[in-house]
């Protein structure tokens, strides 16, 4: 895991802030004379990056262990990732750096270590006794490649089977090979003509550690004799062997083939199987064989004292069920159940109450691997009912779309979220408690509530209590339920305007105070939801339409030049579409046959059941217009205290207000401009070809992202439209140059093909224009042409007036310019502190309110929580806006830019936050060339720039978000959340807040051998595998065939592992250990040194034989 600490960042010490520093440096000391100086407390010394904790399934698993006396799981990917579950809470991330996949993990029971095979060949001991696990040793295969490893309970000698059939034994203290291996020639001699194949199954008999058992993928089984280094038995089948698996008593194994058979064989009678069994063949009349089925993958056979023992397999169903599900089957005496499951097994483990191969096994749970999900099944319990995962692994559930982050929310809203997500909790799952239950948890040194909201392709929302670095879902909100859905493909409307995932949800804006929570989903909808404890049932859905459009002078504009009257729902001559009821219009198609004024998608009209949480308010649709889509919405912003809701896409913008259910704005950008458009600007009619929306321009604003397709007019080619969850790197090229263009003139040529988009919104009171002697309401509105205009709110009185009179509201010609589209705005007092958008507190709307309360609410204001209580006169503010490209801090109401600091000038901001930290508050930014940023406010000084993480693919731009007290987070990949710190406290208390893997346990007793075989000789035999592998015993192994690394934990790492019964080993070696290494460095120099002298003196005799013969004056 790296660190990056990053204690004096200088002003201007990068190459990305460089040139900005001096004109920042100048800024500044015209800005002192100008405005009162803001004591700033933050420095670089309180910024440090560092990785905290990875939530979500394991992406792409590949490989599963457990440990039994522990209780830890392992699972390790095709990325070379390994994840270690314990108790709920308590989770681990490593990865090797190689990046190989692992393909077998094996535990040291008891010991607080783990070997990882992996697929370029190479084994590593892991150190789990750290809380940061690292790797102690690894060693490199040259000469073959490794297929399965085996490590018997309490031994250190780790057996290594390989492709060509070759055994060779690991010390897994010293990480050595030793000199005695098992030749596959040499296990099969006559008994096979051929190569039997790579080895597929190593396993010692349970009863005598000297026997092993060797499985040839060709179908070839050898028990091998250690001691006698030759085979005692051998078993042939004509099928390919896909795993093996002992009965407890070592007189019988099961092998799994590809025909779907399993085979069990007596140890002593080698000739043919004891039984064939075919779980899921149709039983032939006439005594002849089942027909073949698919492979059977696994087997695992598992003895209880009471009853019948179990037989668990994944695969081998028959050919011809077609569609069916992967299954789990478990043959209980007569018994045979199927438990389908959702995704293809990747592997299982059974559970046992003993880790002793060679006793009673009692099963009592199976764990399931899936390439998507894991699973945990009760044994137990008839049925075999499944155990509720405590883990957060459903984040991927459906692909995640977008995610926000909030630190230090209100602290009654976890509590609040959780109780209506206690309601949604699915029942039939097993009674018992979880069984992975190793490891403690870290001590929580945060107190803050933190909430992590994800949206899905699906259209559902879901709430995540995030605080002190764990996860768990509180709340699942079903967007997509407020809409009615198409039985069939035939069925669905052709206004669809993706193809697939028309619910998936690309913004959230969120107010945590008054729990008021809006979303934007990929077809152009708006849903405004209300928090309340009461269900309800809806008789009619509350819903509007709007055209929003882009047309210019030539086209008769049905909005007018000035800001449009006041709508008043039911007059003909009003501008916007406005439907209160709960069906879209009937008007489809306009004169000229094209698709007019119909939304995207149909609103139930039947009666809607609202559960506790999150229920409808609104539903706001935009609506074709004379045949050309909507255009996806790329920015979103809503208001508690103001009522109102506001949206813009490559269009235009709209306001609602949401209590009135009207329209109060719908303007196309550039009539914001009114007559100040710096901008010269090509009338364009719809009717002529369209682009299909200008990707580049709505893509990456506000941490979203949208298809680059996702305009499909008759007119232009109609493409396929990607998968709205499935993004691809280069659309960033397209993005970055449509920013490229200079705007060093004030009249600029704008092309059809890149449209101004509204990037970003923002609620405040603020100072409006330069002449204002107090703050008042405003929206300030961001563009992709990086300007900033400022439209004022005129709200009536709160109370029954709000709901009677009309909100006015009108552009007030303010204009500001940045280079790079606007990402984020935010405002500080006069003393540098955060001012927040005012917001309504929360109460619950569904229950009527007495006299008292409704007195209470005419008198209640907005809160506001500024620091300084009332905004005196004299007194100004800051407006700070990022873009793309850049950052100004611009003091109010005299509208001077006071401090600029260019962010990147070969790369773009992806996503900038304005966030609180150590009492203060900085600019947080993420480049797409990787670095993370942070400045200083008000006077955007640098105080971090580190190089995290190159953005690989869109899916990083979509979900990376900073929040406050030094916290990130991003979609690492499709099934998992990195989270990060910027905060160097944050990263001085991780090492505590970290759970601990390992954790002291007795190992339990040996089964008994009991009076009678301890007198006959009947338990088990136990081996001196020192004696047999050892150094003295089998000499030494051939250098080239590996080669030893000594892993970053090192030796340190050893003295810290070494307790337990290969500790005991260890630490009686470690001496030795080191005097090793020191002298196997000297004997290679050594050797080194003699080859030197040895090629020296042949070159002298050579040189001798030379000159022999020849006189002085010949030379």
């Amino acid at each position: 895991m790296r660190k990056f600490n990053i204690r004096k960042v200088l002003d201007g010490l990068t190459a990305v802030s460089s040139a900005a520093s001096a004109s920042s440096a100048a800024q500044q000391q015209q800005a002192g004379n100008r405005e009162t100086e803001i004591q700033e407390t933050l420095q670089s010394e309180h910024f440090q990056l560092c990785k905290t904790v990875r939530h979500g399934f394991p992406y792409q698993p590949s490989a599963l262990a457990f440990d039994p006396v522990q209780k830890i799981l392992a699972i390790g990917t095709q990325t070379g990732a390994l994840r270690l579950f314990g108790r709920p809470g308590v989770e681990c991330y490593c990865q090797h750096d190689s990046g190989a996949a692992v393909i077998q993990l094996q535990f040291l029971i008891n010991e607080g270590a783990l070997v990882s095979a992996l697929a370029d060949d190479t084994l590593h001991l892991w150190n789990l006794r750290q809380k940061r696990p690292a790797i102690l040793h690894s060693l490199k295969f040259n000469r073959e490649r490794i297929t399965f490893c085996h490590l018997p309970f309490q031994s250190k000698w780790l057996y290594v089977g390989t492709e060509r059939g070759n055994i060779h034994i690991v010390n897994v203290e010293s990480f050595t090979l030793s000199g005695y291996v098992i030749m596959w020639n040499k296990a099969i001699e006559l008994s096979s003509k051929s190569h039997p194949g790579p080895i597929v199954h190593i396993s010692d008999n349970p009863m005598d550690e000297g026997k092993l058992l060797i499985g040839f993928e060709s179908g070839t089984v050898v028990l091998w004799d250690l001691k006698s280094k030759k085979a005692d038995y051998r078993y042939t089948h004509d099928e390919a062997i896909h795993s093996v698996a002992w009965h407890h008593e070592g007189k019988q194994f099961i092998c799994s083939h590809s025909d779907g058979t399993l085979t069990i064989w007596n140890v002593k009678s080698p000739t043919k199987p004891f039984q064939t069994i075919t779980p899921h063949g149709k039983q032939l009349k006439d005594g002849k064989k089942p027909e073949p089925c698919k492979p059977i993958l696994k087997v695992e056979y598992k003895t209880t004292r009471a009853g019948e023992p179990f037989i668990i397999l994944s695969g081998g169903l028959s050919y011809d069920t077609v569609g069916r599900r992967p299954c789990l089957t478990v043959m209980h005496g007569k018994s045979t159940a199927v438990l389908e499951m959702d995704y293809s097994i990747v592997d299982f483990l059974t559970l046992c109450e003993t880790p002793y191969p060679n006793d009673f096994q009692e099963p009592y749970a199976v764990v399931v691997l899936l390439e998507k999900d894991l699973v945990l099944i009760d044994l137990a319990q008839n049925g075999y009912p499944i155990f509720e995962n405590p883990y957060p692994l459903t984040i991927h559930e459906s692909p995640v779309t977008c995610c926000e982050y909030f630190a230090d929310c209100p602290v009654d809203l976890i509590p609040a979220l959780y109780s209506v997500g206690a309601r949604q909790k699915r029942q039939g799952y097993s009674k018992k408690e979880w069984p992975i239950s190793g490891g403690n948890w870290g001590l929580i040194t945060q107190s803050y509530p933190e909430i992590i909201i994800t949206g899905h392709a699906d259209g559902s929302i879901k709430f995540w209590d995030a605080s002190a670095i764990t996860l768990q879902v509180l709340y699942k909100l079903k967007t997509a339920k407020v809409f009615e859905k198409s039985r069939n493909k035939d069925d669905r409307p052709n206004t669809d305007i993706v193809d697939e995932d028309p619910y998936a949800i690309q913004i959230i804006s969120w107010c945590p105070e008054s729990r008021m929570l809006c979303i934007a989903g990929v077809s152009a909808h708006v849903i405004i939801y209300r928090f309340s404890k009461q269900e309800v049932t809806t008789e009619v859905i509350p819903m509007l339409e709007v055209r929003l459009l882009y047309e210019i002078n030539d086209v008769e504009s049905p909005d007018g030049e000035q800001v449009p009257p006041l709508p008043t729902p039911g007059t003909g001559s009003n501008p916007q579409s406005i439907v209160p009821q709960s069906h879209p219009s009937t008007s489809s198609s306009s004169s000229d046959g094209l698709r007019d004024n119909v939304p995207c998608l149909k609103v139930k009209n039947s009666p809607l059941k609202q559960s506790p949480g999150y229920q409808i308010e609104l539903v706001i649709q935009l609506v074709w217009v004379s045949g050309e889509p909507p255009q996806q919405i790329t920015s979103l912003a809503v208001n508690s205290a103001y009522g109102l809701v506001v949206f813009g896409n490559c269009n235009g913008i709209a306001m609602v207000d949401y209590l009135q259910k009207t329209v109060l704005l719908n303007l196309g950008t550039i009539e914001l401009y009114g007559s100040n458009d710096p901008y010269r600007r090509e009338p364009r009619s719809p009717r002529k070809t369209r682009q299909p929306s200008g990707a580049g321009l709505c893509d990456i604003n506000e941490g979203t992202m949208v298809p680059e397709d996702r305009c499909k007019s008759p007119t232009s080619v109609k493409t396929k439209s990607r998968k709205f969850s499935k993004m691809v790197a280069n659309d960033i090229d397209v993005k970055d140059n449509s920013f490229s263009r200079s705007r060093s003139s004030s009249v600029t040529s704008i092309d059809k093909e890149s449209r101004e988009a509204i990037s970003a919104l923002h609620f405040c009171e603020t100072f409006t224009r330069k002449a204002d002697t107090s703050p008042s309401p405003c929206l300030w509105v961001g563009t992709t042409l990086g300007t900033v205009l400022v439209i004022v709110l005129n709200l009536p009185p709160g109370g029954e007036q709000r709901l009677l009179q009309p909100v006015i509201v009108s552009p007030t010609g303010t204009i500001l310019r940045l280079k790079g589209a606007i990402l984020r705005m935010a405002f500080l007092d006069t003393t540098g502190s955060l001012v927040p958008p005012a917001h309504e507190p929360w109460r619950e709307h569904n229950v009527p309110e007495d006299k008292d309360e409704k007195d209470k609410s005419k008198k209640r204001r907005p809160v506001s929580v500024s620091p300084s209580s009332s905004q005196e006169i004299s007194e100004n503010q800051y407006a700070v806006i990022c873009s793309e490209k850049q950052a100004k801090v611009i003091s109010l109401p005299s509208q001077n830019c006071i401090y600029k600091q260019n962010i990147t000038e070969t790369s773009f901001v992806l996503r900038g936050d304005i966030v609180s930290l150590s009492n203060s508050i900085c600019l947080a930014c993420f480049c797409a060339n990787g670095h993370i940023m942070t400045f200083s406010l008000p006077s955007l000084r640098p105080l971090l720039d580190v190089y995290y993480l190159p953005l690989t693919n869109m899916r990083i731009a979509r979900t990376f978000c900073f929040t406050n007290n030094g916290q990130a987070l991003y979609l690492v990949s499709p099934t998992e959340i990195q989270r990060l710190t910027y905060s160097q406290e944050t990263c001085e208390n991780l090492q505590e807040m970290l759970g601990e893997l390992f954790t002291p346990v007795e190992t339990p007793e040996a089964p008994n051998r009991g009076f009678f075989k301890g007198l006959f000789g009947g338990g088990a035999q136990s081996l001196d595998r020192e004696e047999l592998f050892g150094e003295s015993a089998s000499g030494k192994a051939s250098r080239s065939l590996a080669q030893h690394i000594p892993g970053p934990g090192g030796i340190e790492g050893v003295k810290g592992a070494a307790s337990g019964v290969v500790g005991e080993l260890a630490r009686a070696r470690l001496a030795l250990d080191e005097r090793g290494q020191k002298l196997g460095e000297l004997e290679e120099k050594t050797a080194a040194m003699l080859y030197s002298a040895d090629s020296f003196s042949k070159h002298a005799h050579e040189m001798m034989l030379k000159y022999k013969d020849k006189k002085w004056y010949q030379f």
